[in-house]
């Protein structure tokens, strides 16, 4: 899937999650910086290509994505897996953990939980496509939705372009539409 279809499919279920389950309090802070780390959440996966929009605004970074890529089996290996989930999950956690005294006001919990649902939403996304996902690595079975390889979608193609991607900005619409009200009574009981 491409970057901006990552970005939609993390916030869309960001939004459900939220939705489904409101957060005790949350600060503007938190949720502004929630929001972020969901959106880093939903293409941190594809770190494991040279080519990912990280290492392109870094000014070496296509000889750090090439190390990181090789490091890790490639495009679609490990940082597509669920060793790779977990691989994520203790690595950002460490970070916030460390960077909390400088962020002392912002719930470093929410805030890994959003960094998570973004990853799942991406290896979730990545499963519909031609190559599917590794979950069970080291089973080197690459699995996808539908089974038949020739039903799913092509990165950047028609069925991406012209399907998923609107069809993930309708269930936007009707998601937000439709809980306006839970959405502003979140925000003006938990943004403190």
């Amino acid at each position: 899937m491409l970057g901006r279809t990552h970005d939609l499919a993390a916030i869309t279920a960001l939004g459900v999650v939220v939705l489904a389950q409101p957060p005790r309090t949350v600060t503007l802070a938190t949720g502004i910086v929630a929001v972020f780390a969901n959106l880093v959440g939903g293409i941190a996966p594809d770190l494991d290509q040279p080519t990912a929009p990280f290492w392109r605004n870094l000014p070496v970074g296509k000889y750090f994505g090439r190390l990181f890529g090789m490091v890790n089996g490639g495009h679609r290996f490990l940082t597509h897996s669920l060793i790779g989930l977990a691989l994520f999950g203790f690595s950002v956690h460490w970070l916030l953990v460390a960077v909390h005294p400088i962020m002392h006001s912002v719930d470093i919990d929410l805030v890994w939980w959003a960094f998570m649902i973004g990853v799942v939403s991406h290896l979730i996304m990545d499963s519909f496509t031609r190559e599917g996902v590794p979950w069970l690595l080291p089973i080197p079975i690459k699995f996808g939705m539908p089974p038949l390889k020739k039903l799913r979608m092509t990165t950047g193609h028609f069925g991406e372009k012209f399907i998923v991607f609107p069809l993930l900005l309708i269930a936007d619409g009707i998601l937000y539409s439709s809980h306006s009200d839970k959405i502003l009574d979140i925000l003006r009981r938990h943004l403190t």
